[in-house]
């Protein structure tokens, strides 16, 4: 296996992890902030606001779940030699296979498109 593949393997099942070990409820919350249509993945790996006006909670969470995808791509980052930024481009990648479809994706940077 080369080492690119094997990090995207290990990209994949850390990405997978770091979703399941947010809790249900929030997870629920995240999905239904998606489903509204107020935030999305963007490019960069983070997740971001679509709408310019989003409740406090949804801002409180969008600030949990990055900093909490910031200590998970360092780490793998550190594990693996890489910059940060690079971990966070293959997380956005494994982030677009599972976002739904009608759900905000960052096309460009700044430009929000809805997963067909």
């Amino acid at each position: 296996m080369s080492s690119n593949n094997k990090l995207v393997k290990i990209i994949s099942w850390s990405f997978l992890l770091l979703m399941l070990s947010m809790g249900s409820a929030f997870a629920a919350t995240l999905e239904e902030a998606k489903t509204a249509g107020q935030i999305g993945e963007k490019q960069d790996g983070y997740i971001g606001f679509v709408q310019s006006n989003v409740p406090a909670d949804v801002v409180a969470l969008v600030n949990d779940v990055n900093a909490q995808r910031r200590q998970r791509y360092e780490q793998i980052a550190r594990e693996n030699g890489i910059a940060v930024q690079d971990v966070a481009k293959l997380a956005f990648t494994r982030a677009f296979e599972n976002t739904r479809s009608g759900h905000f994706v960052e096309g460009s940077p700044g430009q929000w498109v809805r997963k067909p």
